[in-house]
């Protein structure tokens, strides 16, 4: 691949996952979260599979392969994804969600050296601790407005449990499918997430949505674009570079949902935001660069 267009693979996927949060807010109130995530997981799972087998890809040739593939997925697509849907649409509000999210860089960073053997070194925690005060600052607004009894501890304990998921789904791929072809492993991983999510849409109980035109195509998106798209982009930098110099790039995920949340539906964005922004920026610079 040329120097130019893997330059563009960190931006191309803070783009494409900080629109999943846009696309979750655009369906909640078209469908109820699990039945969603359940649906989506199970598309994606087929068009991944189309793919590998359209292009011939090379699937695992032994069990441990296929083990591998399936526990990143149920805990990147199944755990987090449903979590992170049902915690939002059970009254935890946005910020705080995103604000559980930004802890995950600092949790993986801190787990790859002893799991990884990958030294993160002074400069790389500096950056990581830049991004998490740019990613703060973004969701300060949003924060200061809230009252903290009101919010629901029940939703907020899924969330740290879906970010903890992540977090150990991503160390999970590096560690262990670091090898595997890219997109059968995507399309295992997608396969796990959803035999994970149906089950438990199926005892949650949720009515099924009517379909409907706006609800398609928020499908569609949250298929083709934040599953097929995200999740590629993601296992590509994952496998190209240091565990925790990727994750400091989900800094860059409420900023730029902001800056969508502004374009779209009208949001404001304050002078502290813009100023996080920034700094989550620099943060993620410093981070991400190699020793």
């Amino acid at each position: 691949m040329p120097p130019f267009l893997t330059g563009l693979i960190p931006a191309a996927f803070v783009l494409i996952w900080a629109s999943g949060f846009v696309a979750a807010r655009y369906v909640a109130p078209l469908s109820e979260p699990l039945v969603f995530v359940a649906a989506r997981l199970s598309l994606v799972a087929l068009v991944l599979t189309g793919i590998a087998l359209a292009l011939r890809a090379r699937w695992p040739k032994d069990g441990r392969g296929w083990r591998d593939g399936l526990v990143a997925g149920v805990l990147m697509q199944g755990i987090y994804v449903a979590g992170v849907f049902w915690s939002v649409k059970h009254g935890l509000p946005s910020g705080i969600a995103a604000l559980v999210g930004s802890l995950q860089p600092l949790l993986t960073a801190a787990a790859s050296e002893p799991l990884l053997g990958e030294r993160v070194g002074p400069r790389r925690w500096a950056g990581i601790g830049l991004g998490f005060l740019g990613a703060g600052l973004v969701l300060a607004p949003k924060l200061g407005a809230l009252d903290p009894a009101g919010i629901p501890p029940v939703a907020l304990a899924v969330c740290l449990a879906a970010m903890l998921a992540m977090t150990a789904g991503t160390l999970w791929q590096k560690r262990k499918a670091a090898k595997a072809d890219l997109v059968t492993n995507a399309a295992i991983q997608f396969i796990g997430g959803a035999a994970f999510a149906v089950p438990l849409a199926l005892v949650a109980g949720e009515a099924w949505p009517e379909l409907s035109l706006p609800l398609g195509l928020g499908m569609a998106w949250s298929v083709l674009v934040n599953s097929v798209a995200g999740i590629l982009l993601l296992m590509a930098l994952i496998r190209r570079g240091a565990v925790a110099g990727v994750a400091s790039l989900f800094f860059l995920v409420p900023p730029v949902s902001a800056a969508i949340a502004y374009l779209m539906f009208g949001e404001t964005l304050t002078l502290v935001q813009i100023a996080g922004m920034a700094v989550a920026a620099a943060g993620v610079a410093v981070a991400s660069r190699s020793r």
